[in-house]
């Protein structure tokens, strides 16, 4: 898989030209180092920033990316094989049902108690439920409200329903920090999930002030039936090894490349199987229903902190139905699946699947990479 990799799929459609900042596992210190992602190539600049935490909170984290120096590991092309997500201490966390279709969709896996063979009957009876066009319907509106309780009153609610339109967001505990896999590497699905896919989304880098500083890509890998089985199954739905993927850089904040410029991203997503099925697809930002600004206000402020900040995926429109084999089961991975997400101003990121008990285990921890960083003298 690693081989695959070449700049030119990895970089945004502007190459260099953003404040680009990544990890890379180094050989030599047997350990991670920040890098910065320059058109002169690729460079540690961990004496600036021991840890991505380090940057995001660091007051001029562009002018380190772009001006600070460092030492050059190598070309992009040399280094690929030991590029690591672009996180380490942040909680990983995701919002959830933040789309209109995705939150339909997320109802028929409930009604549907995990069974794909049910989904395509049940989804037509739940766009009648619902009716009309729910895109321009605002979370927590008057309107919104209202049609919630004409749902109560119909006995057709739904916990889904409940923070898709009501005025809570679900944002949840994804998986843990420094779990991640990055670029290029295997991510992870629970061997006895048979309806599952991924979640092609773009992730918001938030330092612990609660500014967003930073955006990336993620595939938040979803095990359909087990969370339609139940709600109390989306630990075990959405955190398995290897399966939260992140990256491949983290792209800052500059006058250039801005909050509004990730509000209207379209995020593309291709999965090749072994079999030769492709499946391609589309999430637009212009559709998600709140604001990315407003989630990042439900992670953290007030009542919720993170002193080493946050990655928030911030959902995604994409919920594949398209049948990969047996009529009406629809579509669910297979080991080899190679899974492409990508936008124009982040880049790709590429993951081929397996199963999380076959994924590369995590070993490498939070005490493993403080010993690493003190031996280094970058503590």
């Amino acid at each position: 898989m690693r081989t695959r990799m070449t700049e030119a799929l990895t970089l945004p459609k502007d190459g260099t030209a953003g404040a680009l900042a990544g990890r890379v596992w180094r050989p030599d210190v047997e350990g991670p180092s920040v890098v910065a992602v320059r058109a002169d190539g690729v460079f540690d600049i961990s004496h600036h920033a021991a840890t991505m935490r380090d940057l995001a909170e660091h007051r001029d984290a562009v002018g380190i990316v772009r001006d600070g120096g460092g030492e050059r590991v190598g070309s992009l092309g040399e280094i690929l094989a030991w590029l690591l997500p672009p996180i380490d201490l942040q909680a990983v966390k995701a919002a959830g049902v933040t789309f209109a279709r995705s939150m339909v969709e997320r109802v028929i896996e409930e009604q549907a108690k995990g069974a794909p063979e049910k989904a395509e009957a049940i989804r037509r009876q739940v766009q009648a439920q619902l009716g009309g066009d729910l895109r321009s319907l605002k979370p927590g509106s008057k309107q919104a409200l209202a049609l919630k309780q004409t749902l109560i009153a119909a006995g057709a609610w739904s916990q889904y329903l409940e923070v898709g339109i009501g005025e809570d967001a679900e944002i949840f505990t994804k998986a843990q920090p420094l779990s991640a896999v990055g670029h290029g590497m295997t991510a992870g699905l629970h061997p006895r999930s048979t309806w599952n896919n991924p979640e092609p989304e773009v992730a918001l880098l938030v330092n612990s002030k609660g500014t967003i500083v930073g955006a990336t890509l993620g595939n938040d890998v979803n095990l359909r039936d087990f969370e339609g089985r139940s709600a109390l199954l989306l630990s075990k739905a959405k955190d398995n090894n290897a399966s939260a993927s992140v990256g491949p850089f983290i792209r800052f904040f500059d006058k250039d490349f801005t909050l509004d410029t990730v509000r209207a991203l379209d995020v593309l997503l291709t999965v090749d199987g072994p079999e030769g099925f492709r499946l391609t697809g589309k999430s637009s930002m212009k559709e998600i229903a709140r604001d990315p600004a407003d989630l990042v206000g439900e992670l953290i402020g007030p009542t919720h902190h993170y002193p080493d900040g946050a990655i928030l995926y911030l959902g995604t429109m994409f919920a594949p139905s398209e049948d990969r084999g047996e009529k009406g089961m629809g579509f669910t991975h297979k080991v080899g699946d190679i899974v492409m997400i990508h936008a124009d101003a982040l880049g790709a990121l590429v993951n081929v699947m397996e199963t999380a008990d076959k994924a590369p285990p995590w070993t490498f921890g939070v005490a493993d990479l403080m010993r690493n960083l003190a031996r280094r003298n970058l503590l």
